[in-house]
């Protein structure tokens, strides 16, 4: 299990270089791959490649019509936005770098882009896997979840 927070740079290149303390939990799960993901609350998941894997192949089970030469509206509700956007972030919004032998994980610069991160970086451990964030995003982020805890309800 991963916790904490560490604050982190992205070196010249993009790569983030893991503390030590998850670097072997994340090794052995997954013999150094990884995967990176953006998320809906406007951060990137990071976790081991097993564990995307596996989410990966629920989400393509509703795709087995298709691979199986039935026409694709038979069996595939296209206007299911969830299951839509589901595989939207798991599958094309994904990318699985390799942790190298520093301890580095290249972040894509698209997807870097798309959680707003760019030197600076929170790395977050929750539970399985970890969340990057941009510092001021985290922050905002926390003070829309402090404010919906104190009034009761939901934004």
């Amino acid at each position: 299990m991963f916790s904490g927070i560490s604050a982190l740079s992205l070196d010249v290149k993009g790569r983030m270089t893991l503390p030590t303390r998850y670097r072997d939990a994340l090794h052995r799960a997954s013999e150094g791959q990884v995967a990176l993901l953006e998320s809906n609350d406007g951060c990137l998941l990071l976790m081991p490649f097993t564990q995307w894997s596996r989410r990966v192949e629920q989400l393509t089970q509703a795709d087995a019509p298709i691979a199986a030469g039935k026409e694709p509206d038979q069996d595939l509700d296209w206007d299911d936005d969830t299951g839509q956007e589901r595989r939207r972030f798991w599958l094309g919004l994904s990318d699985t770098p390799e942790l190298d032998s520093a301890g580095r994980i290249l972040v894509n610069p698209v997807l870097r882009e798309g959680a707003g991160i760019g030197r600076e970086v929170m790395l977050l451990g929750v539970g399985s896997h970890f969340e990057l964030w941009d510092p001021e995003r985290l922050a905002r982020h926390k003070e829309q979840v402090r404010a919906r805890k104190f009034r009761g309800g939901r934004d």
